[in-house]
């Protein structure tokens, strides 16, 4: 059997508010003595993912940033930035009044990133250097909000819901990154771990799908997957849902171990 992991991070792999990934220690450490690759799929930058990834020890395992818009890999230079030049060019076209509505990363600057993430000014920073796509806050109606998303489309341009921001980009998403990773390690059993509605193709799509519980978001609506018993859901949120269900997982899995209490 060859396992391969995908994690969101927000409110599935981090604690929503402190961003700590201490209570999901033991079923880490339990993933690298037994060599099964973690893959990091989330919004954030590759500026933001690399740091993370070695305080993992995460090794040469990829990871899906922006939302799946794009790859990053360890020693990667980085990716220029002329979809996000694009991206935002886009969003200027559009009438005053639904533009508005929506403060992407590219209005607010490290200062205000840092204050609607609750992040450090220095990860803020990370945050705020972007290649493929725009997360923001939506302030206006629910109607506002769809014919705000049609106009993007016009232009290419999708929209993802995730725990916080609605994410813009030129497509991909976390699921088309996840098969592609899994057809590169051969994997043949995937686990897919998250809290969104960003997240869901991933939890379908996987062998064994996991919503984290999340109090601070809306939650997700019950899945296909749930009613087929592919997808699961944590009893704790955040990390300590994730450490309980992926050790839960494991054991079911037969990879052996007594020292994950």
């Amino acid at each position: 059997m060859s396992v391969v992991v995908f994690t969101d991070l927000d409110g599935t792999l981090l604690d929503h508010e402190t961003y700590d990934h201490g209570p999901a220690r033991p079923a880490l450490d339990r993933l690298k003595r037994h060599g099964i690759p973690l893959v990091l799929a989330s919004s954030k930058t590759a500026a933001e993912i690399a740091p993370l990834h070695v305080q993992l020890q995460l090794g040469e395992a990829p990871a899906i940033v922006e939302n799946g818009a794009g790859l990053w890999r360890p020693g990667d230079a980085g990716a220029g930035r002329d979809a996000y030049d694009r991206l935002r060019a886009a969003l200027d076209t559009l009438p005053e009044a639904l533009r508005i509505h929506f403060r992407g990363f590219g209005d607010m600057g490290p200062d205000q990133i840092a204050q609607v993430t609750g992040l450090p000014t220095e990860a803020a920073a990370q945050a705020a250097d972007r290649a493929q796509s725009e997360p923001g806050l939506w302030t206006g109606s629910d109607q506002a909000r769809a014919t705000f998303i049609d106009a993007l489309t016009e232009h290419g341009i999708t929209a993802r819901q995730g725990g916080r921001f609605l994410t813009l980009s030129f497509g991909g998403t976390k699921a088309d990154r996840m098969a592609e990773i899994a057809r590169a390690h051969g994997a043949t059993t995937t686990i897919a771990l998250g809290d969104a509605p960003n997240d869901t193709e991933m939890l379908e799509r996987a062998d064994h799908g996991v919503i984290v519980a999340n109090p601070h978001g809306a939650g997700l609506p019950e899945l296909a997957g749930e009613r087929a018993g592919r997808i699961r859901r944590t009893a704790l949120p955040g990390p300590a849902g994730w450490n309980a269900t992926m050790n839960e997982i494991l054991d079911e899995l037969d990879y052996g171990d007594d020292s994950h209490g």
